[in-house]
């Protein structure tokens, strides 16, 4: 009988194989000859899914335009069988679910194609999945392959479908052809516009959330992330460059280098170029590759040359072709090389794994943050999305590292947020919460600082003795309940969720008025920027009780019902410091000129979190509006030097005077520099005015080591806020803001600085260069210049870089809604 069973799993299993298609079988093309459109590999991996017993495909989520987001298992059939206990096993194994277990299987996670138009490794992702099942099955016998075929389907079909529309057949090779040159926005980010391969740890975007679910289900042991860079470098794989991050494990260094001389021995068989250990660094922790290192896993970025450019082929600045089916051909031989040396390494893999979680040796113990419970709810929101473990403090004081003071100190901890470190994420929680991350190298790829506790505007101690918590947060408020007899209703304001309850507010046609003095009522004290609500504004709404009371209620805001205008002091709900907030119409430009990434935030901002409509207007269309339509206009950061010619320069000037509120972030705020009227100076320091007089003596090969000395790459400085000012409520008189560059501009002369640093520039986080530091010595951050009845407001720092600054979004809302309200709406 058991023979007879065996003979026809046999049958059954030879009877598949010979169902079982190749890609370019199913697809009708040769892999490399053409872009496949998302949802024909989503039908190629479908059908091998139902034609072999070695592979299982599941959807995941849906991507903002309703693309499946899908992975697949992979492994042999025995390990399929038992897959809930492999996978379980894992978890066991270094303590995320409780019990006991000694695994051998290793796990490996391959993704590809988070930037939409690197577009060859979803090609590479077919291919790799067949010969893995056709040809390498002896690899998966102590081996589970998940494979995530388009990480950024919506990004990926963008530039394929393009390139489909344009291509020349056959394909032009010249780089001058349209085929080699995408539109604005190009296909690397994703519906939103944002960069995916940097939203790991922020998880802001949807398909972020949805895959960090079944990476946590999972926790591979080793997890490859698949890109593409310009046409003219070979192909980049591990080891990694410096800097690494301290939490690194020596083991997850030698792994590194064992995989790329295990790659090196493929390519050097074909006659393929590659280069290691430059450019790409392990430091920053929302990439994937660092954010799987910091998880445990042997985390790595491969960079095959292309990106969107290279179409199906192209001629290189060194006279050869580089194809589609070459880049292919690199990338699954990555892949494979990748299984082959996790299967060989597989005990190895899952014992030093393990080992990774052991965080006895780290020395912050807890982190205790206190401050807004509405920032406490968001930071908690991220913490859930991560599965990092925290509890709320039930009293005592706690010593160890102050934020805020930057040395030692002390803090109240009762009802605290506490995160530690003795949790299986502790190494996570570290980098994550951390002061100022160690660099063994300032040249970076990225940012150098992203505290959380600055991030979300908590006060903060880091301690080197476990503070112990209870899982317990602190009590909600109840909710509100309409008050007829009142003479309206006032709400705080500072936070985005306040933000938020507004927004809503004025789109149901509520009139809602903030006040620009403390005030107090019924002896109950509200602070500037606080909303009033009056009866006397909303007299058409015969619902305004029950209205109001269910949208604060919605929003979980706290609602005073004043019996009496009447004030305490000398500001009465008709007082003219009293303000009524204007239902403003927004347009925000994009396209040509301005970084789609940037204005990504800004689209994704008001859609997805303030929830209040935008006009979104193309940088060439711009000359032709009629700006009286708008009240409002916000330039994401660009260079707009083609955009606002002289003419359209007049126009804007003649709007703002009229009442328009203009908004630049970022690099955006250069455009005005020097301009007549817009009140603002480039504040170059004296190192630079030498340096520019003496000119470059520096010799070639030192001049990218000395070059970082004018460097601020993603630093936290501390700035001084005029809490006094409308763009300035819901802030104290402190507020550290991240840098991503040295741009500084001198203090306005007649308009008004809100956010500024005055004398030396003070650094709390990351690494800035000595030069750019002194550069910013008296320098404006925040500020608004009044040109007529309007404004001009210059966020030098985007408060909505990558979207995770949360602590700085408040600022934007207040400069849509609350500076010079004295404008009338246009």
């Amino acid at each position: 009988m058991t023979r007879l069973l065996t003979l026809l799993l046999l049958f059954f299993s030879i009877t598949i194989s010979a169902q079982l298609q190749s890609p370019s079988e199913f697809l009708g093309y040769e892999i490399g000859t053409q872009f496949s459109r998302h949802a024909d590999v989503v039908r190629y991996f479908e059908h091998v899914a139902a034609n072999s017993n070695m592979v299982t495909y599941q959807t995941y989520g849906k991507t903002n335009e309703r693309r499946p987001l899908t992975y697949a298992v992979v492994s042999s059939m025995q390990n399929l069988a038992n897959i809930e206990t492999i996978r379980t096993d894992n978890l066991k194994n270094i303590g995320m679910l409780s019990g006991n277990a000694s695994p051998t299987t290793t796990i490996v996670w391959l993704s590809y194609n988070v930037h939409g138009n690197e577009a060859s490794s979803t090609e590479a992702a077919m291919q790799t999945l067949y010969t893995l099942i056709t040809e390498k099955k002896d690899w998966l016998q102590n081996t589970v392959v998940i494979i995530d075929p388009c990480v950024n389907p919506d990004g990926r079909d963008r530039y394929a479908n393009w390139y489909n529309q344009v291509k020349a057949t056959p394909y032009n090779t010249a780089q001058d052809a349209t085929e080699h040159n995408e539109p604005w926005p190009g296909g690397r980010p994703n519906h939103y516009l944002f960069d995916l391969n940097r939203d790991w740890a922020w998880a802001t975007q949807v398909e972020s959330r949805q895959r960090l679910k079944i990476y946590n289900q999972w926790m591979p042991h080793v997890h490859v992330d698949f890109h593409e860079q310009g046409i003219n470098e070979p192909y980049y794989f591990a080891p990694a460059a410096e800097p690494y991050h301290e939490v690194i494990s020596p083991w997850q260094r030698d792994f590194q280098t064992q995989i790329g001389k295990n790659h090196a021995r493929y390519f050097d068989k074909e006659g393929w170029l590659f280069f290691t250990r430059e450019r790409f660094d392990l430091l920053y922790p929302s990439y994937g590759d660092t954010y799987p290192t910091f998880m445990g896993a042997i985390g790595m970025t491969y960079e095959q040359a292309g990106h969107g450019m290279a179409g199906l082929g192209i001629e290189t600045d060194e006279g050869y072709v580089l194809t589609l089916v070459d880049r292919v051909a690199h990338h699954t031989t990555t892949g494979l090389s990748t299984v082959e040396i996790a299967s060989q390494n597989a005990a190895k893999l899952n014992t030093e794994f393990k080992k990774f979680f052991n965080n006895s040796d780290l020395l912050y113990k807890s982190y205790v943050l206190k401050g807004n419970p509405d920032k406490i709810k968001s930071l908690t929101d991220l913490l859930d999305k991560h599965e990092i473990q925290y509890g709320f403090a039930s009293g005592g004081t706690v010593s160890g590292f102050n934020y805020s003071k930057n040395e030692k100190g002390n803090m109240d901890a009762n009802g605290a947020l506490v995160v530690s470190t003795n949790q299986p994420k502790g190494k996570m929680v570290k980098v994550l919460f951390e002061p100022d991350a160690k660099l063994s190298d300032p040249l970076t790829y990225d940012i150098t600082a992203w505290s959380i506790p600055h991030a979300y505007g908590l006060e903060t101690i880091a301690s080197t003795t476990l503070v112990s918590s209870t899982g317990n947060a602190p009590t909600a408020s109840a909710l509100n309940s309409p008050a007829p007899g009142s003479a309206g209703y006032i709400a705080k304001w500072n936070s985005l969720q306040d933000a938020g309850f507004l927004a809503e507010l004025l789109q149901e046609g509520i009139r809602v008025r903030f006040t620009e003095k403390d005030v107090s009522f019924a002896g109950n004290k509200f602070d500037k920027g606080s909303l009033i609500i009056t009866r006397s504004d909303n007299r058409m709404h015969q619902d305004f009780d029950t209205k109001v009371t269910q949208i604060a209620n919605a929003h979980q805001r706290a609602l005073f019902a004043s019996p009496t205008s009447f004030g305490d002091t000398n500001t009465d709900f008709g007082s003219p410091d009293v303000k009524l907030v204007n239902k403003q119409r927004i347009a925000v430009l994009k396209g040509n000129g301005t970084s789609s990434l940037s204005y990504g935030t800004l689209w994704h901002f008001f859609e997805q979190q303030l929830k209040y409509p935008i006009t979104s207007i193309d940088t060439e269309d711009f000359p032709r509006i009629d700006l009286r339509k708008y009240d409002v206009i916000i330039l994401p950061e660009g260079w707009y030097g083609r955009v606002f010619n002289e003419s359209v320069m007049d126009d804007l000037k003649d709007w703002i005077r009229d009442g328009g509120k203009l908004i630049a972030m970022g690099r955006a705020v250069s455009t005005f520099e020097g301009k007549d009227g817009f009140d603002l100076k480039n504040n170059a320091s004296e190192e630079e005015k030498e340096e520019t007089e003496k000119g470059n003596l520096i010799p070639y090969d030192q001049r990218e080591r000395e070059s970082v000395k004018d460097f601020i790459t993603g630093s936290i400085y501390r700035v001084t806020v005029d809490g006094s000012h409308p763009l300035a409520y819901g802030y104290g008189d402190t507020y550290f803001s991240l840098k991503q560059g040295n741009e500084s501009y001198q203090f306005l002369e007649s308009g008004y600085n809100v956010g500024y640093i005055k004398g030396d520039a003070v650094s709390v986080s990351g690494f800035s260069g000595a030069d750019a530091k002194a550069g910013l010595k008296n320098s404006l951050v925040f500020g608004e210049a009044r040109m007529g009845r309007g404004s001009i407001i210059y966020l030098v720092d985007d408060v909505l870089f990558r979207s995770f600054w949360e602590n700085g979004k408040l600022f934007l809302v207040n400069a849509v809604f609350f500076v010079n309200n004295n404008a009338f709406t246009l």
